[in-house]
């Protein structure tokens, strides 16, 4: 994952937070249903 500058772990509703640079929507689109395929997600945001 190229696009991953930073990842963070915390306590909360927001376990993991991954800061993320992108050129375009498109490419965001793509990781962010990367992310959602993941087995054992149970969910992302801003989905």
């Amino acid at each position: 994952m190229d696009e991953v500058v930073s990842l963070y772990s915390s306590s909360g509703d927001h376990m993991i937070l991954i800061e993320c640079w992108f050129r375009n929507t498109e490419e965001l689109t793509r990781f962010v249903e990367s992310i959602e395929r993941i087995k054992g997600l149970l969910g992302s945001a801003p989905r």
